[in-house]
């Protein structure tokens, strides 16, 4: 698929067919995510590909905040990935000083790029997602026993799409772009 295609095509799907996602296409979709660019090409996201139902639901019940629309999404998608980031790393020098005045908030924007990448890498692969940022961060560490040093940054609700969204409104160039 073209580049642009991809873009201007892939969807936030919620609404997932029963069907398993292969393990060697989501590790083609993680391959893919590992060419996002990061701070200084420190590469910290890592992903836990959650398919045990009793799991997804302890985070569904659990991790939450209350937002059953997210719980319900979690319930019913083929998988859930669970995008960490590796703490310390990113906007950090050799020695341990930030770099720049975002500190280690750079962890996040690399987490981001990631997270984008691995969603349109998937769509690219017929594979629907959507990312869910309302969660109890330290919750879903503990339910999944993320690795010391890792962070959780987002949810990636994964699986083929049973339902066919239409474009949301987007705003236009001459709202989004300043030339100077």
């Amino acid at each position: 698929m073209e580049a642009i295609k991809c873009i201007e095509t892939r969807r936030s799907i919620r609404k997932f067919k029963a069907e398993q996602v292969p393990h060697e296409t989501m590790q083609e979709i993680v391959a893919a995510a590992a060419y996002a660019p990061s701070w200084k090409n420190t590469q910290v996201t890592r992903y836990a590909v959650v398919e045990d139902p009793q799991i997804k639901a302890r985070i569904a019940e659990e991790a939450t905040l209350g937002f059953e629309h997210n719980s319900g999404i979690i319930k019913n998608c083929a998988a859930l990935v669970v995008v960490n980031m590796v703490h310390g790393r990113s906007g950090f020098e050799r020695d341990g000083s930030y770099t720049t005045s975002k500190e280690d908030r750079w962890e996040v924007f690399d987490a981001g790029l990631a997270t984008q990448t691995f969603c349109l890498a998937a769509h690219d692969k017929g594979v629907g997602t959507v990312i869910l940022g309302i969660f109890d961060e330290a919750k879903v560490a503990e339910i999944i026993g993320a690795e010391d040093g890792q962070k959780v940054a987002a949810l990636v609700a994964v699986g083929y799409a049973d339902e066919e969204p239409a474009a949301p409104k987007r705003k236009s160039v001459d709202e989004l772009v300043k030339f100077m």
